[in-house]
């Protein structure tokens, strides 16, 4: 988590004096190529949480042999991936002029996106070896990769900004970082695992063959629906409404991305020890760690949710000025999005470490439809806010039951209500929270600064009281205390 923080502050940092130093044609000329990359990263096709899956048993079982094939297996896929993504990449570039609306006059426009898909073909290069070290629960070793280089990024890139403002340099160091930061993981994983560079690697028996690419099949869909719900906005932003809408909607984005990188990385940290605790231990426990874990989720992101929406909008003028900031409706509807995509994390995590990803395939493609018509249906009639309503409808209507459901009835193998009933719950007296700390935040005024330090402490000081006076006599609780004492005593005894 300290890792993420420290990048996210590094690209705050950096986006900051990008909007300071470049026009909001910039702006919304950087979120609309990420997001096209994005939607291309779909022909991964899930392989690498289908193979990730399928290495927690042969890492529990020390059967190097079946490591070496997986990853032999896994190192071909993405090279088909990294080409996939080129050629794609490429057969984008006739159709600039339809995804711009109003084509912004910028140079050297088609390099620009060339440079940023050099990037995310590169960042395939030697995935597969980080996948290895994620699984073997040494995930904090790509994190500190990525960290390093992500400062050298963000270093190299404000000094462009400031001395030159070059867009074509400033997005080619972002190429350069992810050389280093692959070149480094590859090093430290052949030293933790010389069998990587063995040649002698024997064939994966079919039936197991067979297995890794029906879970691939249904990460296929799942990532689809993904990336069709999570990166089209800026696509129907810079098409429907046009692409200063994009450079708004980018500064949110940014933030919102950050807080959820950061609550998200406590979760995924977890991921390879679920997927151990799946393999070696029985199910009323893998239960019980998911309750405690969904509890904390609500917690974390009841919190985050408040203090997002009450910050927010005076963050954004504060740094990037009044003319990046949305209207409330807009942020408000941004911010339910953030509260319910964040409350899937706990099943999301359990669903991909257990291997039960097949029996919900067919909902990502009905949430990112869902999503598709009613984006644009919404966005003709109402603008900005309607496009991120329809992300909010496709949620509500498939992902907030399906996936739990599925967890439940093929996994936990127990009646879902008592989890609708707490989700219920909390979300009532996060809601009821939310309505009471926002009609404390409007009556404070004053200078900026003064305005976000005085919203930060009542959110923080309100929410975190109300919850731990409803909540600390609950055996999740007491159990998360009890655990969180076991590792401050640890830390204290290694020093």
């Amino acid at each position: 988590m300290l890792g993420r923080m420290i990048t996210i502050l590094m690209g705050f940092c950096t986006r900051v004096v990008f909007t300071h130093t470049l026009s909001q044609e910039y702006v919304g000329v950087n979120g609309l190529f990420s997001d096209i990359l994005c939607l291309l990263s779909i022909s991964e096709l899930g392989a690498g949480t289908a193979i990730t899956y399928a290495l927690y048993r042969p890492i529990a079982e020390g059967d190097i042999e079946k490591q070496k094939s997986l990853m032999c297996l896994f190192r071909q896929l993405y090279r088909i991936v990294a080409g996939i993504i080129l050629v794609g990449g490429l057969l984008i570039l006739p159709f600039m002029d339809v995804l711009i609306k109003d084509t912004p006059e910028i140079d050297h426009l088609n390099l620009i996106y060339l440079l940023y898909l050099c990037n995310s073909v590169l960042s395939y290069t030697v995935v597969y070896k980080r996948t290895l070290v994620d699984a073997h629960q040494l995930s904090y070793i790509g994190v500190l990769c990525q960290t390093a280089a992500g400062i050298l990024q963000g270093i190299l890139q404000i000094t462009v900004l400031l001395t030159s403002r070059n867009f074509v340099l400033f997005v080619s160091i972002i190429s350069l970082s992810t050389l280093l930061s692959n070149a480094a993981i590859s090093i430290k994983a052949d030293q933790l695992y010389p069998y990587l560079r063995d040649r002698d690697v024997q064939k994966l028996p079919e039936e197991e063959r067979r297995e890794i690419f029906q879970n691939t099949w249904a990460m296929l869909m799942h990532k689809t629906g993904k990336a069709l719900v999570n990166h089209t906005d800026n696509l129907l932003l810079s098409s429907l409404v046009g692409i200063i809408s994009n450079s708004l909607y980018s500064n949110y984005y940014l933030i919102i991305c950050a807080i959820n990188e950061i609550l998200k990385q406590a979760f995924q940290g977890i991921t390879a020890s679920v997927g151990n605790l799946g393999v070696e231990t029985n199910k009323k426990r893998v239960h019980r760690i998911f309750e405690t874990t969904f509890f904390l989720s609500q917690w974390m992101h009841g919190l985050a949710v408040i203090c997002l929406y009450e910050l927010i909008d005076p963050f954004v003028s504060l740094f990037f000025g009044p003319t990046y900031v949305f209207t409330k409706d807009v942020t408000l509807v941004l911010c339910l999005n953030f509260y319910l995509t964040g409350m899937r994390q706990p099943t999301l995590v359990f669903r991909d470490s257990l291997g039960i990803f097949w029996y919900d395939r067919y909902k990502s493609l009905v949430e990112a439809a869902i999503n598709l018509v009613a984006s644009i249906l919404l966005g003709q009639r109402l603008g900005t806010v309607g496009i991120f309503l329809g992300t909010l409808l496709s949620i509500v209507t498939t992902s907030l039951w399906v996936e739990p459901l599925m967890l439940y009835r093929h996994f936990l193998e127990s009646s879902v209500w008592p989890y609708f009933r707490r989700y219920g719950l909390y979300t009532a007296v996060t809601f009821l929270l939310w309505y009471g700390e926002d009609l404390v935040c409007r009556r404070i005024t004053g200078a900026p600064w003064g305005v976000c330090m005085k919203r930060l402490a009542v959110c923080v000081v309100v929410t975190n009281l109300v919850y731990w006076l409803l909540y600390h006599r609950m055996w999740e609780f007491r159990l998360l205390m009890e655990k969180g004492r076991g590792l401050l005593s640890q830390y204290r005894k290694s020093t």
